[in-house]
């Protein structure tokens, strides 16, 4: 696939995965992006998952016809991404494999020493001429590994983004969602704890004319980048993305999802916008994105051996270790006897950086009755206020 005249796209789509990274489901497979840059010399740009490496060499080959690689340049060590540099060079010993000091003792870490490797070892902001393109490294730290960088291209203002602004999917089955939703639980399930980092990364993007995002994972980005580049801003940033309200909610006997799905209800007939969560039954990724996606949010459980039902406990911890921040929450308690799930909850975002908890806490004993349904009532007025 053509990138640019000079570069092309020689990645693979993985119709095989059920879990990306052992957690993520990824019903429309995965994509793992590689390209080469033709010039006087020619640079390959990263390889693809172990399961895959004969397909890639033999695109390599195709787009290179009769001429070899100089350079291989890895900007990012996860093995989706480098678990065919042994087989690169197998295939092509006399190229020189390009990385920083730590993408060198990852590299040994996963793959052993490799005594024959030609390797150079570049800094923060160094640059490669391979003839008319000339490429420019720019370090990007915990976004999200700490050997991760970037490359710029100059010439064709190409910004290859590493994990950047990936998607889940493969990238020959078209999503009818569009970029966004796979890009945003992308983004928080792997990324979202980095968002200073990627703040940081995007700063230094804005100093460089780029017209071309080519990520190694998804679709190569070459229209509307404001809206890409706008989209990371918000989310590296914290920001919600838009009005509207995150239900998440565990049940045991239904009595807690009953709560759930009424307040849903009122919310709606008040014109908020809403996604509600089963978090034992549903994709818990996707509830992730919802919290991250939405100003408001509300926790719905029930007190379970003195504390809180697993689920939620497991989904809060997802929230508060990716820097959950700026939103409004509110707390639907369940307990027969004891109900403290509410405060339990409350105390795990102890530490996280301005959180509004509503006036308003819902605690049912067992079951809904005239009591706790007026005070999801009053819940929905504060919520859509």
């Amino acid at each position: 696939m053509r990138v640019t005249d000079d570069i092309k796209y020689v990645g693979v789509n993985d119709h095989q995965v059920d879990l990306f990274e052992g957690q993520y489901v990824v019903p429309r497979g995965m994509a793992y992006n590689s390209y080469v840059i033709l010039d006087e010399k020619i640079a390959v740009m990263d390889t693809v998952d172990q399961h895959f490496g004969e397909e890639w060499l033999a695109n390599l080959a195709a787009v290179l016809g009769d001429r070899k690689p100089d350079y291989l340049i890895v900007q990012h060590m996860e093995p989706d991404h480098s678990a065919n540099i042994t087989s690169f060079l197998g295939a092509y010993p006399d190229a020189v494999v390009i990385g920083n000091a730590k993408t060198f003792t990852f590299m040994e870490q996963f793959y052993g020493k490799n005594p024959s490797m030609k390797k150079q070892i570049v800094k923060n902001g160094e640059e490669l001429c391979l003839g008319k393109h000339v490429l420019k490294f720019v370090f990007a730290p915990m976004v999200h590994w700490p050997e991760v960088m970037v490359t710029y291209d100059s010439t064709d203002k190409v910004l290859f983004s590493a994990d950047g602004f990936g998607k889940f999917g493969a990238n020959d089955v078209e999503d009818p969602e569009g970029w966004a939703c796979e890009a945003r639980r992308y983004y928080f399930g792997i990324v979202g704890k980095y968002g200073l980092q990627t703040q940081k990364l995007l700063k230094a993007a804005a100093g460089l004319d780029i017209q071309v995002i080519c990520p190694l994972h998804g679709p190569v980005l070459s229209e509307d980048l404001g809206y890409y580049l706008g989209m990371y801003d918000k989310w590296s940033s914290y920001t919600p993305e838009e009005p509207g309200v995150c239900i998440a909610y565990t049940s045991v006997y239904g009595h807690t999802k009953a709560a759930a799905e009424k307040l849903a209800e009122l919310l709606r007939a008040k014109g908020v916008k809403v996604a509600i969560s089963d978090l034992a039954r549903d994709d818990m990724p996707e509830a992730v994105e919802d919290a991250f996606r939405y100003d408001r949010l509300v926790l719905a459980t029930t007190t379970y051996n003195n504390g809180i039902f697993p689920f939620m406990h497991t989904f809060i911890e997802h929230l508060t270790e990716r820097e959950y921040q700026n939103r409004t929450i509110a707390i639907i308690e369940n307990g027969t006897w004891a109900p403290v799930a509410g405060k339990l909850m409350k105390a795990m975002f102890e530490k996280s950086k301005n959180i509004t908890f509503t006036e308003t806490t819902v605690t049912i004993k067992s079951a809904l009755n005239a009591d706790s349904e007026a005070a999801l009532e009053k819940l929905a007025e504060e919520l859509a206020g």
